[in-house]
């Protein structure tokens, strides 16, 4: 990809807001579903069309970008996002690529060699669940590998931990907490005491250059927004008004800041659009703590409940007055419905039109029945999902049916149901649970492991652009079409085609007299795309190695 610059300017001045034009690739855009080129002015798209229109815009640009044959995307919005947390894992500790028992250990051994003046050690990612004899490491385990100091290890899906005795020595009082286990990972008021004073350790310098690692990581990968979803179960104010400051300052993705807490006012005080995000109702199927209507397969209870309908219904009335959005974590199907249950209350008190109104959103809502898709329909919920779950937990072997039984697995993470529901999708990785992982995302929701819950590439793609923006009440975004913000991605792909899980309409959607634009093949096993540059608001924020 090549790039012409008129003379006198300087293309590298992040404060020249410069007219460009793209021409000679592909530009996936609605307003013409054969479009070659487009125009960017003033940090919004100005104009999309053929190559041949291209020609009249050329003298009037001060840049002219030869695209190449590659590909123009809108950038991607990843929905839900731990960013400290995902700089730790990119520059700690990560045991997802574990394969067993011994080999975590190693990698803890060796962490903590190469760390001699880290204060607490950190790590995450272990899921036991996949390794052979299914069991976590005893605390007397990582006390050796350890060698004696604090150690903090969050399981995958963040709801579950183990650690050191020289941790625990740091807590006073955890011992007496809900979720202490004295041979067992922490789960619930213990796991969040050990995870504050493992977090409350990093420095001020640490925790930037995490955020820095994490924004930086984005953007490299086409993802153009990210939606915070701190909290003070998860991190800390200092935390979250540090990432939005960061943000703002430096270039990198837009950062939406939620934060989980039911002082709403607080929340607003804080600069988050939301008293949302996780905002918990129950926990993770992986630990155990995803709140059931029936026992789990494994386990003689039906999980933790943190939030009843009464407290959901309180809460979103409270954040319906303020102006600000609700939203609640929420898994297993008794969660979903206290949530349900909680909205229908709070439509009673402030009218269901100004619920609907307030887009209040589900993160992860994984186990949905008929009833509440219904619901969620009715209320005009967004469900802020992530499909990597499925790929990664999903199928007849996976750890949901480890946990549930096959036939309640077969169940989960129902997006097409979703979609003909007519309930808003914003797709998102839940990092560090899973990577940012964009092409990935829409890979697995394309793909799910259980067929009919399978959507299209296209409406994949769309709940992974536009719908993280329509999430947050925002319509004339994520689509570049003239007057949208020129937020996108360039890509180096193969050859563009449409899937859908349905032969008939993907058939139907290749004929150029549906208009239908095509995106990468994404069949398993095909390479995904390359991101070859990255502009937020007409601003390049990442330009690959071979530009």
């Amino acid at each position: 990809m090549s790039q012409s610059t008129a003379p006198g300017n300087d293309p590298q001045d992040p404060s020249n807001h410069r007219t460009v034009l793209l021409r000679g690739g592909d530009v996936h855009s609605p307003a013409d579903p054969f479009a070659t080129a487009m125009v960017v002015e003033r940090g919004h798209v100005a104009w999309v069309g053929s190559e041949g229109a291209a020609d009249a815009f050329a003298d009037g640009v001060d840049d002219v970008v030869d695209l190449e044959g590659a590909l123009v995307t809108p950038a991607f919005t990843d929905a839900h996002v731990h960013t400290t947390a995902t700089g730790l894992a990119l520059t700690g500790l990560d045991l997802t690529g574990a394969r067993s028992l011994a080999d975590a250990l190693v990698l803890v051994r060796e962490h903590a060699t190469a760390r001699p003046h880290d204060t607490v050690l950190l790590g995450h990612g272990w899921d036991a669940a996949r390794w052979p004899g299914g069991r976590p490491p005893t605390r007397v385990e990582l006390d050796e590998a350890a060698g004696g100091r604090p150690l903090y290890l969050s399981r995958i899906d963040v709801h579950s931990a183990v650690v050191t005795t020289a941790l625990l020595d740091l807590v006073p009082g955890v011992t007496d907490r809900a979720g202490y286990h004295p041979e067992a990972p922490l789960t619930a008021d213990a796991h969040h005491g050990v995870r504050a004073a493992a977090l409350g350790a990093i420095t001020p310098q640490q925790r930037t250059e995490a955020q820095r690692a994490a924004l930086r990581h984005a953007v490299s990968l086409g993802i153009g927004s990210v939606h915070e979803c701190a909290g003070p179960e998860i991190s800390d104010e200092d935390d979250f008004t540090g990432l939005l400051r960061l943000a703002a300052d430096e270039p990198g993705p837009r950062v939406v800041g939620y934060w989980a807490e039911q002082d709403v006012r607080r929340a607003k005080e804080l600069g988050a659009v939301g008293a949302a995000g996780d905002l918990f109702v129950d926990g993770a199927l992986g630990s155990h703590t995803a709140c059931l209507h029936e026992p789990y397969a494994d386990a003689a209870h039906t999980g933790t409940a943190y939030l009843d309908a009464a407290a959901v219904a309180a809460h979103v009335v409270a954040c319906t007055e303020e102006g600000l959005q609700a939203g609640f974590h929420a898994i297993g199907d008794a969660a979903v419905a206290s949530v349900v249950d909680g909205m229908r209350q709070a439509a009673e008190k402030v009218g269901a039109a100004r619920v609907r109104a307030a887009r209040h959103r589900v993160e992860h809502a994984e186990m949905l029945a008929p009833e509440t898709i219904a619901a969620f329909a009715e209320f005009g919920l967004t469900a802020s999902v992530q499909p990597a779950f499925d790929a990664l937990w999903g199928g007849e072997d996976g750890m949901y049916a480890q946990r549930l039984g096959v036939e309640r697995a077969r169940t989960l993470n129902p997006y097409a149901a979703l979609l003909r529901a007519g309930v808003p999708l914003a797709f998102g990785s839940d990092s560090p649970v899973t990577p940012l992982d964009p092409w990935g995302t829409v890979r697995a929701a394309a793909f799910h492991r259980t067929p009919e819950h399978r959507v299209s590439v296209r409406a994949a793609f769309t709940a992974h652009t536009r719908g993280g923006w329509r999430a947050v009440g925002r319509d004339d975004a994520g689509i570049l079409v003239p007057g949208a913000p020129a937020d996108y991605a360039v890509w180096r792909t193969s050859d563009l085609v449409v899937q859908a899980p349905d032969d008939r309409v993907a058939r139907w959607s290749t004929d150029p007299r549906s208009g239908t634009p095509g995106l990468p093949d994404l069949s398993p096993g095909a390479e995904l795309p390359v991101c070859l540059r990255t502009v937020v608001g007409g601003r390049a924020v990442f330009v690959g190695p071979d530009e």
